[in-house]
């Protein structure tokens, strides 16, 4: 029994750990090696006008919500996932899945194009961040833990989401 908690309290620390927030050694290119350029942007200023304190956090300062707070973690209604910021689609219900990481998980974006992947160095940990590929806001990582057919875990912040239900 002591295995098990212990195990669990492991599990629940590497997904938080996973997921922290990024900073430093991001360079500033797609999964295409192009340079990313938005098709929405907008100041800090205007940004902070039209975002809540806690999604410009996120979004746009690439920080992390604390696992399993999110209102969107548990949401299991059909529907899209669209950027908090933008408005863009980038995920589907039919995508997520429960992973025990704290976040939503997705083991794919709706669509090629709609989420830039950026290489991540922070924390010691070679990872890959997930931005809107309209707007630049930080979304999240994908890990390669993921359920088939893709065997990917895109782990997303909450607030980073709006839900539209169908």
């Amino acid at each position: 029994m002591k295995n098990k908690i212990l195990l669990s309290i492991i599990v629940i620390c590497f997904g938080f750990i996973s997921c922290l927030k990024t900073n430093g050694d991001s360079n500033q290119t797609n999964s295409k090696g192009g340079m990313m350029n938005y098709e929405v942007n907008k100041s800090d200023e205007d940004w902070k006008k039209e975002l809540t304190p806690e999604q410009y956090r996120i979004l746009r300062q690439k920080g992390t919500e604390m696992a399993f707070t999110g209102a969107l973690y548990k949401n299991q209604d059909k529907g899209a996932y669209v950027c908090a910021a933008c408005g863009a689609v980038l995920f589907s219900s039919d995508t997520k899945y429960e992973s025990g990481s704290g976040w939503p998980s997705f083991y794919q974006p709706v669509k090629d194009g709609a989420v830039d992947k950026q290489k991540d160095n922070s924390h010691g940990m070679e990872r890959t961040e997930i931005l809107c590929s309209k707007c630049g806001g930080h979304l999240g990582h994908v890990f390669n833990d993921g359920p088939r057919p893709t065997g990917l875990r895109y782990c997303i912040n909450s607030a980073s989401l709006k839900f539209q239900k169908e």
